[in-house]
């Protein structure tokens, strides 16, 4: 019986044992006790040996925009004729007879706290659907495409979902999203679907941050007052709104819902924890420093103060380089060796130290993945590769992650799954499963209709 077998029996046992009406009815009965609805999910969900039900308070989704070659990262082919296993050697890494790419050296020394899935697996060569479906967890409403671009139709974000499902109180964002909106100048629809609310409704955008951390002028717009505006202002005009809403309730046509939304608004306006989380220069420099003087390493790290302040889910994009980012279709080996593999070495195993000596690691669940990989041959005269979808990495680590592991075999090209195939689907249904929310439970959407939030079955087994 193979690994993707037992994942599936796992999930369908969980699914089987979902609460009862009688038993949510008794978990609220149970609240004032200190057990409520997720604790009596985890201890079903535990009883049936998926044991990282509910271990992760937060995500840090780390998408690398532009499709990482599975090849030269961490899926290395060193016995593979030259014109597939490229120019690149390998490293040994911490985990014994485990050996990655030689451009990952902080990496190669940390995967005892992480697991490799080499094995993830779709069949779209698209940049825009597929990135709809790594942010969300579903297709794209038009997959297989590079020309549709963002719509009111698109599944929500999985902050977005996280926020529906399980809304928190407080004055910081649900779900923040930085650097940038991913968009690539190539593809007809501009910007990716799938990195907003979507159908849930633009109250469920995720925050959006624009901008360089590592910038010395680097400014979080929309938290803090205006100039011009003080406190006893904004007191003024959220009386002057509450009196105008009022009025609504009065003539039963106001959107009641958007109350709630407008109150976190001006909440976050005015609160000091809101503005103080989103202050990277903060930090100590020397810290500063180990994460990378650069946009990357310092999204992360703010990422890191967002995680610690409370925020359920964190994205970081890889950024607006100007150089087609991941997609390396020309000089694919120079761009890796100098401009996109340093900063993520560096970043990524600064992120890793710094959530485990605050305690965070294992609460916090870290997701490196892009929306597709490399072809398994080298394009001649340019050094590129070109799209391949069939199969491609990511890196899973905290929250209950086995550490040292490696999840799902590739063949002997790198080109198609042997063991234990991984869907975009089956990633977003494990960030939801690592935050205590059962994939298969249903939303509404704004027109009322039953809507499933994920399709996939979460990987039970690459947690302790």
């Amino acid at each position: 019986m193979d690994g993707s077998t037992n994942d599936r029996q796992a999930c369908d046992e969980f699914r089987r044992r979902r609460v009862t009406r009688r038993e949510a009815l008794r978990a609220g009965m149970l609240g004032t006790a200190g057990l409520g609805l997720p604790e009596l999910f985890r201890t079903r969900v535990t009883a049936a040996g998926a044991n990282g039900f509910g271990r992760a308070k937060s995500c840090l989704l780390i998408f690398m925009w532009g499709g990482p070659s599975q090849l030269d990262t961490w899926d290395p082919k060193p016995d593979a004729p030259e014109d597939i296993r490229g120019s690149f050697g390998t490293i040994a890494t911490k985990t014994p007879g485990v050996r990655i790419s030689e451009h990952f050296p902080k990496l190669a020394a940390r995967t005892d706290r992480f697991t490799i899935i080499r094995s993830m697996s779709h069949d779209d060569f698209a940049h825009l659907s597929t990135a709809h479906r790594v942010t969300t967890g579903h297709l794209a409403p038009t997959p297989h495409s590079d020309a549709a671009g963002p719509s009111p139709n698109d599944w929500p974000h999985l902050g977005s979902l996280v926020a529906k499902v399980q809304p928190r109180a407080g004055a910081l964002p649900q779900a923040v999203t930085m650097p940038w909106t991913v968009a690539h100048p190539a593809a007809p629809g501009g910007k990716a679907p799938g990195q907003h609310g979507g159908w849930l409704g633009k109250a469920y955008d995720p925050f959006r941050i624009q901008g360089d951390p590592n910038a010395e002028d680097f400014r979080v717009e929309g938290l803090g007052l205006p100039d011009g505006i003080t406190s006893d202002r904004l007191d003024t005009r959220r009386a002057l709104r509450d009196g105008l809403d009022l009025g609504h309730e009065l003539s039963g046509t106001g959107p009641a819902s958007w109350d709630g939304y407008c109150e976190r608004a001006l909440d976050s306006l005015a609160s000091a924890e809101a503005a103080g989380a989103f202050r990277i220069d903060l930090e100590d420099p020397r810290l500063r420093d180990r994460y990378g003087r650069n946009i990357h390493g310092q999204c992360l790290l703010l990422g890191r103060r967002l995680i610690e302040a409370g925020v359920p889910l964190v994205t970081v994009n890889w950024h607006d380089d100007h150089q087609n980012f991941w997609d390396t279709h020309s000089a694919n080996f120079a761009r890796l060796k100098n401009d996109l593999m340093p900063p993520a070495d560096q970043g990524f195993s600064a992120l890793l130290d710094d959530l485990e000596i605050r305690g965070l690691l294992s609460e916090t669940l870290v997701v490196w993945v892009g929306e597709f990989g490399r072809a398994p041959r080298i394009t001649l005269g340019n050094a590129g590769r070109e799209h391949w979808p069939h199969c491609y990495s990511a890196v899973l680590a905290g929250a209950g992650i086995n550490g040292g592991a490696v999840y799902g075999v590739s063949d002997r090209r790198g080109a198609y799954p042997t063991r234990n195939p991984v869907s975009p689907d089956d990633l977003g249904a494990t960030i939801l499963f690592a935050l205590g929310i059962d994939p298969s439970q249903k939303v509404y959407d704004q027109t009322n209709r039953p809507m499933r939030i994920n399709e996939g079955s979460p990987l039970v087994r690459l947690f302790a």
